[in-house]
């Protein structure tokens, strides 16, 4: 069981290393989710249901779709503008 906790926590600290060095921003999203998962698993083993449940469908529910509905914005956004750009 400690082997399982250690591993959690190295890929605890990897997601939250490559989210942040990250050069994509879809590919640092999906790397949060995964962080608020793991994080969610953490939780559970900590004997904290309650924060468990909460990390899963704050961290990685609605706060990942509202960062991907962001993007998409973002992303339709910049191709507007290269489309005025090229009138």
């Amino acid at each position: 069981m400690e082997i399982f906790k250690l591993i959690l926590l190295l890929l605890l600290v990897v997601c939250a290393v490559c989210a942040t060095l990250s050069k994509r921003l879809l590919v640092s999203v999906i790397i949060f989710m995964a962080y608020s998962l793991v994080m969610s698993i953490v939780w559970i083993l900590l004997e904290s249901p309650d924060l468990a449940i909460t990390e899963a469908a704050v961290g990685a529910g609605v706060s990942g779709i509202l960062f991907l509905m962001t993007l998409k914005k973002i992303h339709r956004t910049e191709i507007e503008t290269e489309d005025e750009d090229q009138d």
